[in-house]
């Protein structure tokens, strides 16, 4: 079955904290029959998906962190 943009999939949220101020929430879903983990990171002035696709929500976290140390200065 193909996917289409009229249904729309709506991620998981299974995890979800605090890093340096900002929270990340790790989503779960489902991909060509694989499940595939994202991290979304919601900061003062706006969110991004830091993480769009991970094998596992370890990896989704550890990509998250560096996506903030990359984006972010830290004085």
């Amino acid at each position: 079955m193909h996917e289409h943009i009229a249904i729309p999939d709506y991620p998981a949220v299974t995890w979800a904290f605090i890093y340096r101020g900002m929270k990340v929430e790790v989503t779960k879903s489902t991909h060509h029959e694989q499940q595939i983990y994202s991290a979304w990171v919601t900061y003062d002035t706006g969110s991004a998906v830091a993480v769009p696709r991970a094998d596992s929500p370890e990896r989704a976290i550890a990509q998250a962190k560096k996506w903030i140390h990359t984006h972010f200065d830290w004085q």
